[in-house]
């Protein structure tokens, strides 16, 4: 099979068709043109803000970072776009601007808002949590400055009202005053009046916004959107942007507020921990009876070396006082005593001198007298009581040294005492005071951050800033855009009719002329295709017929005489099959009509019914006009049948000479419908009847039976010279092609050609390009 892609003919395919695409296209121009004529125009309006940098513009919450309760991150523009189009933005927008209640002005086709001066104004005496999820439509009649007529369905009749009576409707009443002082031009005009839940109407707008940044790193954003009203647009953007700079300064009020809030509790706090830690301060000085550690360590460091150097010196005397006492009790006799010894205490000392006199004096007298000399009398005696007085001074003396010592003891351990605990008291003074330097410096610095928190909160600036306010970008509408309205129209047109014949084209499997057929099956000979006849077209050729059937056949005679004579040698007649896949493609009309233009070159030509099972061969000679302009009479009762059982016929008994259009040709019917048709065909008489008929005609013409129905033209196949299959356009399917082909291949038929019927005038010839008809009168293309 040729496969090859042919473009021409892929083009020839789509021009061939093209009273379709003109129709489509003008058929789509119109429609965009009733588009354009009654589409609602829209203008576009278009503002610009810049996203304030709050790291950088000095935001009242730069004051809070070190608190670590807000972030310092720089707004993200993307973010920023999601808020501002965000769905509770556009409710308070709806709600500010009443954007969920119309009042519009019906004409023949379409309807128009009246936003800036509505003739009548509406108020609504129920809540507004009702109004604002209500939806309602009503329409309103003026009839005159004073009265109006209402009602809630278009076609009902209206019940008249007057102005700043209340009106019941399902959503309660409302009130409706007059609006505007002239109510002629709106005088027996309807209105209608809708009402929308304020989230859908929200919801709406919201979808027709378009937000962009100026550039890839640009602050400044493009808030762009399309109303049939330029008015309206601009207060909605407008609004849309004061209500998104509003709540972006009310969220930094209540962030203000909160952290207010928050310090106010924090220095409450802080205040009772402050007044707690000076009390803990106060009696921890008192407990321990301190005011300055420091100095006071400093004073008892020195009253205690003085005092350690006056209980050394104490211990000292003590010591010496106990010594000379000791000494002064173990003398028995008339000893010379230490003088000198460091004691304080004169009178020892004097009394000591006294005494070592006294004894010297003694000692002296002894050397010249005894101890019974009355001098040395008296002096033992003074010596005895200056030794007891000075007994006496010694143990005075000791008693108060002692006294003495252990006083300045007692003092040198509570010095000792305070030094040691000096450190500790300290380190303890020191947290305390550490806790009431940390508390004291948060409070005051909290004290601090409430101040500036109020002056904040007192500057609040805005999130955005307002580049431009909202302007109309054009004063011509940018919708509907009539050149693409236009452009996508032409493509649609063209591509309705293209995309129909594409799909088509590509689910069809059918056979559509003898072109398509023969690039399907090269290797078996086409030798021709039949038009498609309406019902004025004549069924048979006749004698000089031009028109574009008897060319048609006289075009398959050319081709099938040259087949016959490369494949015959013998003098005998050719005996032609005619058949086809199913009933209906047209070999019985080949077959007449083939054996009429045969018999027009004075040949002589047997035409053969052998469909013995469905036979069509008398009834199409016979019928409607065909049988006024013929001598077709059936003047043999017998016919194929009777003559394949009855041996006793022969086949002058079966033959019907026919003179159809001055065209004479004999043929043989096909009989009566035998109960075993295929029995029938497998009797031997089938050859000697070919046999017989091929020696007296040039041409046996043999109508068979549809190959891939039955069975009966295999059986009778061996004694054709050649085999007519009769494919129709538009009818037989591709794979049905395969059939014979695949029979002739395993050697069950022979001389296989191939006929294309029923082709349609565009399509004869090849691809339509070359067709039948040449002098033919043709009509011009404008005449078509």
């Amino acid at each position: 099979m040729n496969n090859s892609f042919d473009i021409k003919e892929k083009l020839n395919t789509y021009t061939s068709h093209w009273k379709w695409f003109l129709i489509c296209v003008i058929f789509a121009l119109i429609l965009a043109y009733l588009n354009i004529r009654y589409s609602t125009p829209k203008y576009a309006v278009q503002t610009q803000v810049q996203i304030l940098d709050e790291k950088g513009s000095g935001s009242e919450l730069d004051l809070f970072k070190d608190l670590e309760v807000f972030g310092g991150a720089k707004t993200k523009v993307e973010d920023e776009i999601q808020i501002i189009n965000s769905r509770s933005n556009w409710i308070e927008v709806v709600k500010e601007l009443g954007l969920n209640t119309k009042v519009l002005i019906q004409g023949n086709i379409k309807e128009s808002e009246l936003y800036s001066t509505p003739p009548v104004k509406l108020n609504f005496i129920a809540p507004d949590s009702i109004i604002n999820r209500a939806k309602l439509n009503f329409f309103l009649t003026i009839s005159s400055s004073t009265t109006f007529g209402y009602t809630e369905e278009e076609d009902k009749p209206v019940k008249i009202y007057a102005f700043g009576k209340n009106v019941s409707t399902p959503i309660g009443d409302i009130v409706i005053t007059p609006n505007v002082a002239n109510f002629e031009s709106y005088k027996d005009k309807k209105l209608r009046v809708s009402v929308v839940p304020i989230e859908d109407a929200a919801q709406g707008y919201r979808g027709s916004v378009l937000i962009s940044t100026s550039d890839e790193y640009s602050n400044i954003l493009n808030i762009r959107l399309e109303d049939p009203i330029k008015e309206k647009a601009e207060n909605m953007l407008n609004t849309l942007v004061d209500v998104y700079n509003r709540n972006a300064i009310e969220d930094k009020q209540i962030i203000a507020d909160r952290t207010s809030n928050f310090i106010e509790e924090r220095i409450a706090n802080i205040a009772g921990r402050l007044s707690s830690v000076d009390q803990s301060a106060e009696d921890f000085k008192t407990e321990k009876g301190v005011t300055d550690i420091a100095s006071e360590t400093n004073v008892n460091l020195n009253v205690g070396v003085a005092n350690q150097q006056e209980l050394a010196n104490a211990r000292n005397q003590l010591n010496m006082a106990a010594s000379m006492q000791q000494i002064v009790q173990q003398q028995g006799g008339y000893e010379v005593l230490p003088t000198n010894i460091g004691l304080s205490d004169p009178t020892i000392a004097s009394t000591t001198d006294r005494y070592n006199q006294l004894v010297l004096e003694r000692k002296r007298l002894l050397k010249s007298s005894n101890e019974k000399n009355p001098v040395i009398v008296n002096l033992d005696q003074q010596i005895a009581g200056l030794k007891s007085s000075m007994q006496s001074s010694l143990s005075s003396t000791v008693n108060n040294l002692g006294m003495t010592v252990n006083s300045l003891s007692g003092q040198q351990a509570r010095f000792n005492s305070k030094i040691y605990s000096a450190p500790a008291n300290e380190k303890a003074l020191r947290d305390i005071t550490r806790k009431q330097q940390t508390t004291e410096s948060l409070y005051l610095y909290l004290l601090q951050k409430r101040e500036e928190s109020q002056i904040a909160v007192a500057s609040t600036s805005p999130k955005s800033k307002i580049v431009d306010h909202a302007y109309a970008v054009s004063k011509m509408p940018v919708s509907p855009k009539k050149p693409i309205i236009y452009l996508a129209s032409l493509i649609l047109g063209l591509l309705v009719p293209f995309s129909v014949i594409y799909v088509k084209d590509l689910m069809d499997n059918k056979v559509h002329n003898m072109h398509s057929l023969e690039k399907l099956v090269s290797e078996v000979p086409v030798l021709g295709e039949l038009p498609s006849l309406t019902k004025k077209d004549e069924k048979f050729v006749v004698k000089e017929d031009r028109s574009v059937l008897a060319e048609s056949l006289r075009i398959i005679r050319t081709n099938l005489d040259y087949l016959l004579k490369t494949k015959k040698s013998n003098n005998k007649g050719h005996v032609v099959y005619v058949t086809s896949s199913v009933p209906g493609e047209g070999k019985t009309f080949l077959s007449t009509n083939l054996s009429m233009i045969l018999a027009s070159t004075n040949k002589r030509v047997l035409l053969i019914g052998a469909d013995i099972r469905n036979p069509k061969l008398y009834t199409f000679f016979t019928s409607g006009d065909v049988d006024k302009m013929s001598k077709a009479t059936r003047n043999k009762d017998a016919g194929l049948t009777e003559y394949l059982y009855d041996n006793t016929l022969d086949v002058k008994d079966i033959v019907n000479p026919m003179l159809v259009h001055r065209n004479t040709i004999d043929v043989i019917y096909s009989g009566r419908i035998p109960p075993n048709p295929a029995e029938l065909l497998m009797s031997s008489r089938v050859g000697q009847l070919i046999d017989e008929v091929s020696k007296n005609y040039d041409y046996i013409i043999v109508d068979t039976a549809p190959l891939m129905v039955v069975t009966d033209t295999l059986l009778i196949s061996d004694y054709a010279d050649l085999l007519l299959y009769v494919t129709r356009a538009g009818v037989t399917e591709l794979s049905a092609v395969d059939f014979p082909i695949k029979l002739q291949k395993e050697g069950k038929i022979k001389g296989l050609s191939f006929i294309v019927n029923d082709v349609a005038s565009s399509n004869l010839g090849y691809g339509g390009k070359y067709g039948y008809g040449y002098g033919k009168t043709q009509k011009k293309w404008w005449k078509l």
